[in-house]
């Protein structure tokens, strides 16, 4: 019987941790302005999986080009250090009942982990890369043949 798949959710950082948060993951690539590493209650720093400095820049100063931002944001999930560290997630995600991707965005309906949360529930095409070991290789093996 395959294991049941960890509940995702996303939360600003600066909210207050809970008991119900689960695994907590900052997938910001920098560390939150003002925030204590005590106050955060980080069990892991996944900044590879964090838009470039120029993208995270880029949008700053485009807000209103979101779908821009997504197809963007997506291509660099096909670097080679981010296909990594997309595997890496999903070995976290393995066997947890509940992870929560952390940010520290204002954006709270539109950044980088409500995109993370598509791409680790299927519901965004992931990476294409398909070599062995790879986050996508790993999902494909855990999905359901289409018939």
């Amino acid at each position: 019987m395959a294991a049941r798949p960890a509940t995702i959710a996303i939360k600003r950082v600066y909210e207050s941790p809970t008991e119900s948060d689960g695994l907590r993951l900052l997938v910001d690539r920098l560390w939150p302005r003002g925030l204590k590493k005590e106050q955060a209650r980080i069990d892991e720093w996944l900044r590879d999986l964090a838009p470039s400095n120029e993208l995270r820049k880029w949008f700053h100063a485009h807000r209103d080009k979101r779908p821009e931002f997504r197809r963007k944001y997506l291509q660099e999930l096909r670097s080679p250090s981010a296909a990594t560290a997309l595997a890496h997630l999903a070995e976290l995600l393995s066997g947890k009942d509940h992870v929560t991707l952390l940010f520290a965005s204002k954006e709270t309906d539109q950044n980088n982990a409500a995109i993370l949360k598509e791409v680790m529930k299927g519901s965004k095409k992931p990476p294409h890369t398909t070599r062995p070991g790879s986050a996508h290789a790993r999902m494909r093996k855990t999905r359901r043949p289409t018939r």
